[in-house]
């Protein structure tokens, strides 16, 4: 596995080429624990329900991001523009 920054002069990766970087590779662990969140979070019971509802956007949102830039990356929508790391970046500090 490789390391991207954003920093690297080399071209982000695009198609399957995204997992074999290691921070691309760490999508795959985020979308399935962001859906076992989801899954828990729903089958909870909570005496707020509107906190429930809360929380229940926040992961789906994130899941829903998730899947989607890594479905961006692989399509190589990015064009090579290092605007996508600090996107993706951006999108994991919540």
């Amino acid at each position: 596995l490789t390391m991207s920054s954003p920093g690297s002069t080399t071209s982000l990766p695009s198609g399957l080429s995204v997992l074999t970087t290691f921070p691309d590779v760490l999508f795959i662990p985020e979308i399935i624990f962001g859906g076992l969140v989801w899954i828990l979070v729903a089958s909870s019971k909570v005496p707020f329900p509107i906190l429930q509802g809360w929380v229940m956007f926040v992961s789906v949102f994130c899941f829903v991001m998730s899947t989607s830039l890594l479905c961006l990356y692989i399509c190589s929508v990015h064009g090579g523009s290092s605007f996508w790391v600090t996107l993706v970046s951006g999108c994991d500090k919540p």
